[in-house]
């Protein structure tokens, strides 16, 4: 048994510190990767706080990867510069997918992969992993841009939220993908004449299985909503997280129970339960009847009786500690006198259903309480009279 339990707190010891038994090395290996990915992601998140495109970028593409296809995805070098359009038509390589962006105030933006980053998007879509294997030299298709048009909407969307509060965002933000060019001649014609806000990332999928850019080309000139302050982008989504939250909630179905008494038994007593076995309800009222949710906590008192035909419940008091501090319905307009109803058509008192083959008349409900209460001595519990009409007010 002592070998046993040093051989257990070694084992917990070992894996604490980052390694398994019988792989020794791989856990810290991971350890030692995952920390830096942490770090590369915090200094990141600390340089996009600081107001750098590059950096946004970089974010929103290894973002997209990951939510799109659960790839990964490295920026080894990422730069943004103004260019003017004869010299942006000079960057598209050679059967590069290009994707054409509807913006704010339409305007028209280009994002442009090259056939390395558009081969390994298809193969990790397709087959589940990004190979080593060089593209086919081809051009690509309406079935190429259907499947990264994905990455490029969650790309463009990731740089709008890191870009939130900054004054970037005029120019940045707004932008969707639309359709795609498999060549970049009709670009001449489809750009304006105008400056242009230029981001290229070299970037690295599946840890270098395959490596190529992906460019950004937006107007220099913003059409988009100037970016609120930080203060202000906080508050407005403070504020809508909490509406949204509030309308999720109010639409989430809530069971009360209602208890007309209680009994305690010892487990014997209830191991022998049988039928015909009568189960006294001490101190049970018509008048006091608790509405509990499912975790037991007592919400409201309410009277028994019936409304309408239908078995229901007027709520006479509110428990003070979960009594709300403004209208709530359906609460308040129980409080005030409206019914909820809940079950079945109360049968009529002078009618009886038949029998099954075999049984015997029962003894009335009026007549079972009336010899319970003289049986255990508590006769102020009066009978119990479904017909009660609480419509009329309290007995």
């Amino acid at each position: 048994m002592a070998a046993e339990a040093t051989s257990t707190a070694e084992t917990a010891t070992g894996q604490a510190d980052g390694t398994l038994s019988g792989r020794p090395g791989r856990a810290r290996v991971d350890a030692r990767v995952l920390r830096a990915r942490v770090d590369r992601e915090r200094s990141l998140a600390a340089a996009v706080a600081g107001g750098t495109v590059e950096q946004a970028w970089d974010m929103s593409l290894r973002r997209a990867a990951q939510e799109t296809a659960s790839l990964r995805l490295d920026v080894t070098q990422c730069r943004l510069r103004q260019l003017s359009l004869t010299e942006l038509l000079e960057l598209p390589g050679a059967r590069s997918l290009i994707g054409m962006l509807d913006g704010p105030s339409e305007a028209m933006g280009v994002i442009v992969v090259s056939p390395e980053v558009l081969a390994g998007l298809v193969e990790v879509q397709t087959i589940g992993a990004v190979t080593s294997h060089p593209p086919i030299a081809r051009k690509p298709t309406r079935t190429d841009a259907a499947m990264v048009a994905g990455f490029f909407d969650n790309a463009l969307s990731e740089l709008e939220l890191t870009l939130a509060g900054q004054p970037e965002l005029i120019w940045a933000g707004g932008f969707r993908y639309a359709s795609f060019l498999d060549d970049p001649r009709p670009l001449a014609l489809m750009l304006e004449d105008a400056r242009w806000q230029v981001a290229e990332a070299e970037v690295s999928l599946a840890g270098g299985a395959k490596t190529g850019r992906i460019l950004l080309a937006l107007p220099a000139v913003g059409r988009g909503t100037k970016a609120l302050a930080d203060e202000q982008v906080v508050a407005a989504q403070k504020r809508q997280f909490n509406a949204d939250l509030q309308a999720q909630l109010q639409q989430a179905p809530v069971i009360l129970d209602a208890v007309l008494g209680r009994c305690e038994l010892d487990l014997a007593a209830l191991a022998a339960l049988g039928p015909e076995d009568v189960l006294p309800l001490l101190g049970a009222s018509l008048d006091t009847v608790e509405l509990v949710t499912q975790d037991g906590r007592r919400v409201a008192v309410a009277r028994l009786g019936q409304a309408r035909g239908l078995r229901a419940l007027k709520i006479m008091r509110l428990d003070s500690d979960t009594a709300p501090d403004g209208p709530v319905d359906p609460l308040l307009n129980a409080a005030q006198g409206e019914f909820t109803a809940r079950g079945q058509s109360a049968p009529d008192p002078g009618q009886r259903p038949p029998l099954p083959e075999g049984e015997t008349d029962p003894t009335p409900m009026a007549d079972l309480v009336s010899g319970l209460m003289t049986e255990i001595g508590d006769t102020h519990l009066p009978p119990v009279d479904m017909s009660l009409d609480l419509a009329s007010g309290p007995a």
